[in-house]
C-alpha cells in the first residue's frame, strides 16, 4: 500500500480533464535526463492503454542514444528539429502535461508557446519551488524521482491494470537513472515497492540497466580516462573535486548528446571527497553538474553561483562565459560555501 501523497482534489480534477480531452502534449525540459524521458514515455503509454489516441511527448532538443531503446522514444518530437510542428501539438492540446520541470524556462525556446497555449496545463514534478503557471501542480520535492511520481499518479487515478509493461519499464528507468541506480534520493522503502510492482508488469530491471549504462561508445570510456587523468582537479581542504571539459576537448574524443553522463558522479569514489562538479562548455553557455554525498547541499551551490537548483545531493545550472570563469566561480564557491560548512544545510 502507498501513501496517498498526492491531494485527492488535485486527483479528482486531474480525472475530469483526462476523462474529457482526446489531445495530450507531454512535454519535458531541455537536455531531457533519464527522468524526463522515462515520465514521459510512462505516462504516454498509460494514456494509449486508456484509449487516447492523440497524445504526443515534445522535448526541447535531442536526448542521449542510450534512452532510445525505449519503446515510443523514436515518436518523440524535438523542437529543434520540428520547432513549427512541435509548436502546433503543443498549442492544440487539450491537456498539456508538464514533466520533470518547474519552470517555463527549463523548455528553453518552447517556453512562450507553452505559457500562451490554451490547453489545461498539470505538472507533475519533484523539484523544489514550483512556479504557478499549470492548472493543476502535483509537486513532491521528497520523492525519488517524477517518474516514481508518475506511478504514484496513475496509481491514485484507480488505474493501476492500464500500467503496462513498456510504461513500466520507462518509470523504471526513470526512478533508475535520476538516483544514480538507487544510490541517494532513495531512502524510503515505497521506492523499493514500487519496483516490486514494476517487475510484477514484466519488466528486467537488469537488462534496463545494461541498456542505459553498457552501450557506450569507444570514445566515450576514453574521454572518461582523460577526464580522470588529465582534467579533475582535486581540493582535499574542501573535500571537494572538479572535471572541467572544453569544447576542444569534447570534439578531439567525438562528443555526442551524453557521453559525459555520469561523469560528476566519479570523483564522489575518492575517500574524503564529499563534493563533486561537472563543467562542460557547450556551443553556448557551460553546464554545470553538481552531486554531493551526506548534508552538503548542491542545490544551493547551484543557485548561488551557477542560476540553478535541484535536489540536495544532485543538482545544475548554467554558466554564461568563458569556461575558465565557470571554473573560477566554482572555486570561489569553494571558499565562500564549503563541504565543511554543515550549517549551509
Amino acid at each position: 500500500m502507498l501513501s496517498k501523497i498526492i491531494h485527492e482534489e488535485e486527483i479528482q480534477k486531474a480525472k475530469k480533464y483526462i476523462e474529457k480531452a482526446e489531445s495530450f502534449a507531454l512535454v519535458i525540459h531541455s537536455a531531457p535526463d533519464g527522468d524526463a524521458i522515462g515520465s514521459a514515455l510512462g505516462l504516454f503509454h498509460f494514456l494509449m492503454e486508456l484509449g487516447k489516441d492523440k497524445v504526443s511527448v515534445i522535448a526541447p532538443n535531442d536526448f542521449p542514444a542510450y534512452y532510445k531503446w525505449l519503446d515510443g522514444a523514436k515518436d518523440i518530437v524535438t523542437y529543434d528539429k520540428y520547432p513549427d510542428f512541435a509548436e502546433r501539438l503543443i498549442q492544440e492540446a487539450e491537456i498539456i502535461f508538464c514533466l520533470d520541470f518547474n519552470e517555463p524556462k527549463r523548455v528553453g525556446k518552447l517556453a512562450s508557446t507553452l505559457v500562451a497555449a490554451d490547453g489545461r496545463k498539470i505538472m507533475i514534478d519533484h523539484h523544489l519551488n514550483p512556479e504557478m503557471f499549470c492548472r493543476i501542480t502535483i509537486s513532491q520535492p521528497d520523492m525519488s524521482s517524477t517518474s516514481e511520481m508518475v506511478f504514484r499518479f496513475i496509481c491514485r487515478l484507480g488505474m493501476y491494470e492500464l500500467i503496462n509493461k513498456q510504461a513500466s519499464e520507462a518509470i523504471y528507468m526513470g526512478m533508475m537513472t535520476d538516483t544514480g541506480s538507487f544510490t541517494f534520493n532513495s531512502n524510503h522503502p515505497e521506492v523499493y515497492t514500487i519496483i516490486g510492482e514494476l517487475i510484477k508488469k514484466g519488466i528486467d530491471k537488469d537488462a534496463i540497466y545494461r541498456n542505459v549504462y553498457q552501450v557506450y561508445s569507444e570514445y566515450r570510456l576514453r574521454m572518461m580516462g582523460f577526464a580522470l587523468y588529465e582534467k579533475m582537479k582535486v581540493y582535499p581542504k574542501h573535500r571537494a573535486a572538479l572535471i572541467a571539459i572544453s569544447q576542444p576537448e569534447l570534439k578531439r574524443f567525438k562528443y555526442t548528446t551524453g557521453d559525459t553522463e555520469g561523469f560528476v558522479n566519479l570523483p564522489l569514489s575518492i575517500k574524503g571527497i564529499e563534493f563533486a562538479a561537472l563543467i562542460r562548455e557547450d556551443l553556448d553557455f557551460v553546464k554545470v553538474s553538481l552531486r554531493s554525498v551526506g548534508d552538503f547541499p548542491c542545490n544551493l551551490f547551484a543557485s548561488t553561483y551557477f542560476n540553478g537548483g535541484g535536489h540536495k545531493n544532485a543538482s545544475g545550472g548554467e554558466f554564461y562565459g568563458p569556461i575558465n570563469d565557470a571554473v573560477a566561480a566554482f572555486e570561489k564557491g569553494l571558499e565562500e560555501f564549503n563541504p565543511q560548512m554543515k550549517n549551509n544545510n
